[in-house]
């Protein structure tokens, strides 16, 4: 069983991925909570527009640390970085706690936020460089799994608990995570690029057990030897061709991912059920999407390594696309008060939770498997960076715009939106995404850079022959 002989490698991923568990307490921390500051009788008055600010702030300010965090990823190690991701969130916290006006609320998401940028640049490349080749798409894929427990944690407890409750119970996980990840090792890609061989060595062990062969530190020592020639300037990410390839691959994949409307139904969640008027609650919808969405990335994660990265993509931005379809006719239904909307007050129930299973299934976890994998060591930093910078500007602009278009076109116009945008993206991913299931960082590499090579890895204990075509 791989799990089995794979546990110490899984155990230092899910306390690496708390951090990711915390991130996804802040953002599935406003479907709760907004409609709370927005009730007649809130303590904080909040309006409309300052709730799709409240709910987007927290990402617009995620686009201010990833550059820092690819710097300190390369000097202090990918591991202490991700430790710094903690003191954002724990500070944003302190404030909710504290707050007694929106301006307060205001401070502690864009505070929260910098955590954001840092967790979502550096946990894919410490998964990534930590993973054995079998099992490293499972193990990025745990940053959703997690990330989706800490949004169902949200769903299940902050509509019956007060503001302040929420905030006690979601600062546990970053100071959880603080306790746990201190004692696990450092990448050994790390210690390869500083010259500390030795500590590569004794953390290849800690990660392999009794798995652990001389082989596959050798080959990581010549492959990050390989990649620390070239040198590493923010240009060739657009000037370098395999660098442009893989760039243009990984924010194609992604813009579906935010455009497809993940975003807006996570974030106000209980407001499209609200909206909706449909069979359950509000409150007992937002926790079964929240339940679903757990669900389907633990089971992604057992897919990822056996189906491939492209496959469940491709079925993932379907499912999407016909989702908001199905979404947008209904509320363009209510709006022109058709008379069978009577009879279809259970299509978003039922179809909600379909859009979340198909966008869980693909664009919420296989992205960061991919990422984790695409780049060389050298660049890696640098273009984890940038496209988080990118991703976070994306999310903003959905998260804020939503509210807009809904308010002044009308939700279905919304969900139209990201149906159409839904079928780009699974056009995109036909044209050109590889597949990149099983193989090697050295294979991958061989793949995007050249046209036509051979390469070597390591496979069952052995070293297998590979050759690659484009």
């Amino acid at each position: 069983m791989v799990f089995g002989r794979k546990w110490r490698e899984y155990a230092t991923a899910l306390s690496a991925t708390l951090i990711t568990a915390a991130a996804g307490t802040t953002v599935g921390w406003t479907s709760p909570t907004l409609p709370k500051l927005q009730d007649k009788d809130s303590l904080i008055p909040t309006t409309p527009d300052q709730s799709s600010w409240i709910a987007s702030l927290m990402i617009l300010s995620s686009a201010l640390s990833p550059i820092p965090a690819s710097y300190l990823a390369d000097r202090i190690g990918t591991k202490k970085t991700l430790l710094l991701a903690a003191i954002p969130y724990i500070l944003g916290w302190i404030l909710v706690m504290l707050a007694t006006n929106v301006p307060t609320i205001y401070a502690a998401r864009l505070i929260s936020g910098l955590g954001y940028g840092i967790a979502y640049t550096t946990a894919p490349m410490y998964l990534g460089e930590i993973a054995s080749n079998e099992v490293r798409g499972a193990m990025a894929t745990l940053i959703t799994v997690m990330s989706k427990f800490g949004i169902l944690s949200q769903y299940c407890i902050g509509p019956y608990v007060s503001m302040l409750g929420l905030a006690s119970f979601n600062i546990a996980i970053p100071i959880l995570f603080v306790v746990t990840f201190s004692a696990m090792p450092e990448s050994p890609y790390y210690y390869l690029k500083s010259g500390q061989s030795h500590l590569a060595e004794r953390s290849l062990k800690k990660l392999r057990g009794r798995d652990y062969m001389m082989e596959e530190l050798d080959s990581m020592t010549h492959l990050v030897n390989e990649n620390m020639k070239e040198k590493s300037r923010w240009k060739d990410l657009v000037t370098v061709g395999g660098n442009k390839r893989g760039l243009i691959i990984l924010l194609g994949i992604y813009f579906t991912q935010q455009f497809c409307g993940s975003t807006a139904i996570i974030s106000y969640a209980e407001q499209i059920f609200g909206a909706a008027e449909g069979g359950l609650g509000a409150r007992e919808s937002c926790i079964v999407v929240g339940s679903v969405q757990l669900l389907t990335s633990a089971i992604s994660s057992q897919l990822v390594d056996r189906l491939g990265r492209k496959p469940l993509l491709l079925v993932s931005s379907c499912g999407v696309g016909l989702a908001n379809v199905i979404i947008g006719a209904y509320f363009f239904m209510k709006y022109a008060n058709s008379e069978y909307i009577v009879n279809l007050k259970f299509i978003p129930v039922v179809v909600i939770p379909i859009f979340i299973f198909s966008y869980t299934i693909g664009l919420a976890t296989v992205p960061f498997a991919i990422t984790s994998e695409i780049f060389p060591t050298h660049i890696k930093s640098k273009a984890t960076c940038i496209i988080q910078i990118c991703v976070a500007l994306m999310t903003f602009a959905v998260t804020k715009l939503y509210q807009v278009i809904a308010d002044n076109l009308g939700t279905y116009v919304a969900f139209w939106s990201f149906a159409l945008l839904s079928v780009g993206g699974v056009i995109f991913i036909l044209m050109l995404l590889p597949e990149t299931k099983g193989q090697s960082f050295a294979a991958i590499q061989e793949r995007l850079y050249c046209s036509d090579k051979v390469v070597y890895e390591k496979r069952d204990g052995g070293v297998a022959r590979v050759r690659i075509n484009l």
